[in-house]
């Protein structure tokens, strides 16, 4: 009899201490959910301060310059390219409004840096106008300039520089127009092109019906403001003294008032 109240109350004990635990795991899985996603933002710009200052700490230790030391992980062309990159940003950096023509301007310039051209294609078109084998010019890179710059037809084997076939030619006067050319208008684009259009169309109309200075949390009740600060006033004390002023002024829409 002893025996078994003594493993009852082992049993209670390890009961006792499991729904401790789970508890403590529940609490934890709560407090971890209502975490919001700033907060996140929030500790992971602190855990980057703090690397950053323990890694120019350690530098000073040994004599080193941080900012240099940081610059050796970049190349040249990462370098130029960062260069640009401010330029265009601060070149960009007026978002005041001037005119309709600056702000056009400033959106088609937006517009090309989203522009992703479609070197494969050209250089299948490259390749016929020049009456190059197929696939000559993709071999040396379709997203290298040098295919574009810097390639010799006359070291490709097999390769004619003039075109000799109908197609050949056709090819040739199409990718290279001049003041003469009679062609207008025969291009016709890929699927995936008129996608594209389509995709970019959509997002600026989903922009345009974001950027909407209406709020969705306003009233569509009756307009007693004038301006922003004035609906917020008017707000306030409609909160606390509607209760007071409720039959005043169904009296004065009904047209009874005293």
């Amino acid at each position: 009899m002893e025996e078994r109240k003594v493993k009852m109350q082992q049993l209670r004990a390890k009961m006792r201490s499991s729904a401790l635990a789970n508890r403590a795991s529940v609490i934890e899985e709560s407090s971890r959910s209502k975490t919001a996603a700033r907060d996140l933002v929030r500790l992971e710009k602190q855990r980057k301060l703090v690397e950053t200052l323990r890694l120019k700490a350690d530098a000073e230790e040994r004599g080193e310059d941080v900012e240099r030391q940081k610059n050796w992980e970049w190349t040249i062309e990462e370098n130029e390219e960062w260069e640009k990159k401010l330029g265009r940003k601060s070149r960009r950096a007026d978002f005041e409004f001037h005119d309709d023509s600056h702000a056009a301007r400033r959106k088609y310039k937006k517009d090309i840096d989203g522009l992703k051209p479609d070197l494969e294609a050209y250089n299948r078109q490259k390749e016929t106008a020049m009456g190059l084998a197929p696939g000559t010019l993709s071999q040396i890179g379709p997203l290298s300039s040098f295919s574009l710059t810097g390639f010799d037809p006359m070291q490709a084997s097999g390769s004619q520089v003039v075109p000799t076939t109908h197609q050949q030619q056709a090819a040739a006067e199409s990718l290279y127009r001049d003041a003469n050319s009679l062609l207008y208008a025969d291009n016709k684009p890929s699927d995936e092109a008129i996608d594209r259009v389509i995709g970019k169309i959509n997002q600026d109309i989903d922009k345009r019906r974001k950027f909407s200075r209406k709020r969705p949390n306003e009233d569509t009740g009756d307009i007693t403001y004038i301006n922003e600060k004035n609906r917020i006033f008017n707000k306030k004390i409609a909160r606390y003294f509607d209760k007071y002023t409720a039959e005043i002024r169904a009296s004065f829409e009904r047209g009874t008032a005293l």
